[in-house]
């Protein structure tokens, strides 16, 4: 699997490839990391204006690198897919194939319920990624997981990758519009991963 680094040099722009100075890169990640930050506090309707103020650029600063809001949400997508794709490789060389997979869907959920992550930040704005390469990355690594537990016999044969994506979409965003406490997290994983364990592993 190839991660997919929001951070790399460029302008953000489509088709640019020259390297940034080191200060306009510095820039570029004060500016993602501003905007992560106050997209998961205040959802997509926060302004460009919040982040340059959290970032401590100018509003123009942001602009020459994200010249629209929705480019500065895509690559705040790419740099979360590119994090959760590298959880995923690491699950997937982990020693416990057992429990990759439902270690990657309770860190999602987690993730999900403290902040707008991927899921809430594309069901909420349609944006539109134009990195199909990155979704089926994603789609990827949770097969690998999926098969590796079931080559462990964690999880049911009959499990099918389809069916993991759905599941996973729909507790997130569960998550994610109720902001679940740690205990009903918890206990609402436990009645999934029941269902999705091999018998002889209840």
């Amino acid at each position: 699997m190839t991660s997919v680094n929001s951070s790399s040099g460029g302008t953000g722009g489509p088709g640019s490839a020259k390297p940034l100075r080191a200060d306009a890169q510095r820039n570029r990640e004060r500016i993602l990391a501003a905007a992560e930050a106050v997209f998961a506090e205040k959802g997509p309707s926060a302004s460009t204006e919040e982040v340059a103020a959290r970032a401590g650029v100018a509003i123009g600063t942001v602009f020459k690198h994200f010249p629209t809001k929705q480019a500065l949400l895509q690559a705040i997508m790419k740099g979360l897919l590119g994090r959760l794709d590298g959880e995923m490789a690491e699950l997937a060389a982990d020693d416990a194939p057992g429990e990759a997979l439902f270690t990657f869907i309770d860190r999602m959920v987690e993730q999900a319920a403290r902040k707008r992550t991927v899921v809430g930040l594309l069901a909420e704005t349609g944006v539109d990624l134009q990195v199909a390469s990155s979704v089926r990355m994603l789609r990827e690594g949770i097969e690998a997981l999926l098969v590796r537990s079931q080559e462990a016999g964690a999880v049911r044969e009959d499990v099918r990758l389809d069916e993991v994506i759905a599941l996973l979409t729909g507790i997130c965003q569960g998550a994610l519009q109720a902001g679940w406490d740690d205990d009903l997290r918890r206990r609402t994983l436990a009645i999934v991963f029941a269902g999705l364990r091999a018998p002889e592993r209840h």
